[in-house]
């Protein structure tokens, strides 16, 4: 139990720290489509923007999963799992974590298949005239779906210990007043 309880601390932690530094790439964002607003009306249209753009968004999508994950801000779907109680909810999400483990498995797998092909053949680029090297999105994919697949064996590392001791380890941003500073451990 105290190795458990030590992943989910460590796990956790890394996934809380990715997410916060993570949640600022969205300023970056803000300033590329604006400099791609300002240079298609005052100067020649910028090559670049457009795929630049599209790379900090997988990157801010991918990469603040797992906190969304932690937070409990991620899509479920609640007809049946609100009405249950917690000890009830722990047990859905042991036997449903499962799927999620899988295709995230899956999803690794294929991101590094992708990323070895990338690098494997000649440091593969876009087809845009811009042409950047797709390398580095593609790596980033992949550490975003392996932390994904961290948080999601922590989250079923929670519902066990919850199981088991019948505390909760689980961040709950309802009872603590939504404060999402991450410190229900």
């Amino acid at each position: 139990m105290k190795l458990l309880r030590a992943y989910v601390v460590v796990v956790d932690r890394c996934n809380f720290v990715i997410g916060r530094v993570v949640m600022f790439a969205i300023f970056a964002l803000m300033a590329i489509l604006l400099w791609s607003s300002i240079s298609k009306t005052f100067f020649v249209p910028s090559l670049w923007t457009l795929e630049m753009a599209q790379f900090v968004m997988v990157g801010y999508f991918i990469l603040g999963g797992p906190y969304a994950m932690q937070m409990g801000s991620n899509v479920r779907m609640d007809l049946i799992y609100g009405a249950l109680d917690p000890r009830r909810k722990a047990w859905m999400d042991v036997l449903t974590v499962f799927f999620l483990i899988f295709y995230l498995g899956v999803l690794l797998w294929g991101g590094i298949e992708s990323t070895s092909y990338s690098f494997k053949f000649g440091w593969e680029r876009s087809p845009s005239a811009w042409r950047p090297y797709l390398w580095p999105i593609k790596v980033t994919i992949c550490i975003g779906v392996a932390l994904m697949l961290l948080q999601a064996l922590s989250e079923l590392a929670k519902d066990i210990l919850f199981l088991v001791t019948g505390e909760p380890l689980r961040h709950q941003p309802e009872e603590q007043g939504n404060k999402g500073t991450g410190d229900a451990l």
